[in-house]
């Protein structure tokens, strides 16, 4: 396993820069940082069932820590995403990864999209083997969340056509962590389930391991393809290679 960096309480959270604070909980949360490629996660909670993530992150008490999570953000996403693409939106066959309710599809199928949610959390009776391919994936804050890092992998890049754009939202830990530091950074907060936790090279060896680069199109918003599809040229941060 990759070397201990430090310890917090489970109640930090990312609510806790606006001032939304929890109680100490007692519970302490043992983060590890690769000496490698950067990445760092919290190996405990990575081993947790479906059910103990229920029980104890994604529970009637998690919109205070996230308060956008089921409104603001999704509605939000697809305003941008809609805007991003409007002129290809026709011709594109979407999926979000990750989209908890949906929301973010209804509201870009609103717009006239031909867009799918699927969220493993959520719709536990679905196969992605069943779901088919897509022109764009989107997973917007999910990456940090999942136990299973190359399983989300292999699940993204499997629905994402050989032409195809996976576009995804997380923030890097480059400069935010490192040995011999106490880990302040706000986004390593257990209590919203942020177990993993991406440096740019982490990323960049996730994706070529698959055969796919990775792009930087806007802070926080990163873009991984085989090639550029002609429809997304237009995006910063992608080689068009």
């Amino acid at each position: 396993m990759a070397p201990y960096l430090a310890t917090v309480d489970f109640n930090k959270s990312c609510a806790e820069p606006g001032g939304r604070v929890l109680p100490p909980s007692g519970r302490l949360v043992r983060y590890h940082l690769c000496d490698t490629c950067g990445f760092c996660f919290a190996p405990e909670l990575q081993a947790w069932t479906p059910e103990e993530f229920a029980r104890n992150i994604y529970n009637a008490e998690y919109t205070f820590v996230d308060p956008e999570w089921d409104d603001v953000r999704p509605r939000g996403t697809a305003e941008m995403l809609d805007g991003i693409f409007r002129d290809a939106r026709g011709g594109l066959r979407h999926l979000d990864y990750g989209g908890g309710s949906g929301l973010m599809s209804a509201s870009l199928r609103e717009r006239g999209w031909d867009s799918t949610s699927y969220d493993p959390f959520v719709n536990t009776d679905m196969r992605v083997d069943t779901l088919g391919r897509f022109d764009l994936v989107t997973a917007v804050e999910v990456f940090e969340h999942v136990p299973d890092v190359n399983s989300l992998l292999d699940n993204l890049t499997t629905l994402c056509k050989p032409e195809g754009l996976i576009l995804f939202s997380t923030l890097l830990n480059d400069g935010e962590v490192g040995q011999g530091r106490p880990l302040n950074w706000w986004y390593a907060s257990p209590r919203n389930g942020h177990i993993s936790l991406f440096s740019q090279e982490s990323l960049r060896r996730c994706f070529a391991a698959r055969g796919m680069q990775l792009g930087r199109p806007a802070p926080g918003w990163h873009a991984a393809y085989r090639a550029v599809p002609p429809w997304a040229r237009h995006l910063p941060g992608l080689s068009q290679r």
